[in-house]
């Protein structure tokens, strides 16, 4: 008998998983944002949390930075966004008050239920490097309180695997998009990231 494929082991996990209840973010959420993607990609983009846009659709990064990033990624690796698998540590929305108005960042208890399913996620798709998309995602995946100014474009390693931190597209927009120097140093790294899959 044929062992199942990565994308039957992704979609059972998600099957396991939908209906998680592990932290208060399941009361407030639309829909668990669980991944997208490529099921055998040699990269993994894991990024902080679900927002306004990706937690009423159910996909991970599908708002105005989401946006931004693929076209980032098509822009360096020329992959398309099936060609790639991307996620959240948290698969939930998190927003201040889980009034569902405005987001806000992790908090350290949901990134500790929530990172076993990641875990999983990335036990799965096997990757040759992963992206730490954005301050929370490192911190959480590298167990730090260093900042993304300091660790951004620094090669680190997350559980033998080689992992680069990098800017969230949010910060990008928020300093000017295209035109700032945000972008210009997310697309270093990126290139970086490129160069390691080689």
């Amino acid at each position: 008998m044929n062992s199942p494929s990565n994308k039957e082991k992704l979609d059972f996990l998600f099957s396991q998983i939908k209906s998680c209840q592990r932290c208060p973010l399941s009361a407030s959420r639309s829909t668990l944002v669980f991944g997208d993607g490529n099921p055998d990609s040699r990269i993994v983009f894991a990024g902080e949390a679900p927002g306004k846009e990706e937690d009423l659709q159910g996909r991970p990064f599908v708002g105005r930075s989401g946006q931004l990033l693929s076209e980032m990624i098509l822009d360096v690796f020329r992959l398309q966004r099936k060609d790639y698998y991307i996620t959240n540590i948290l698969k939930c929305r998190p927003t201040i008050n889980q009034e569902m108005i405005k987001d806000r960042p992790p908090a350290p208890e949901e990134i500790a239920s929530c990172m076993p399913i990641l875990m999983e996620q990335l036990k799965i798709v096997k990757p040759d490097v992963i992206v730490a998309i954005g301050s929370s995602s490192t911190k959480a995946l590298l167990n730090t309180n260093e900042g993304i100014t300091t660790l951004r474009g620094k090669w680190s390693v997350f559980k033998d695997i080689p992992l680069l931190p990098t800017f969230h597209p949010s910060y990008v927009l928020r300093n000017g998009g295209k035109n700032s120097p945000q972008y210009a140093m997310m697309i270093a790294d990126l290139k970086k990231a490129r160069e390691r899959l080689l």
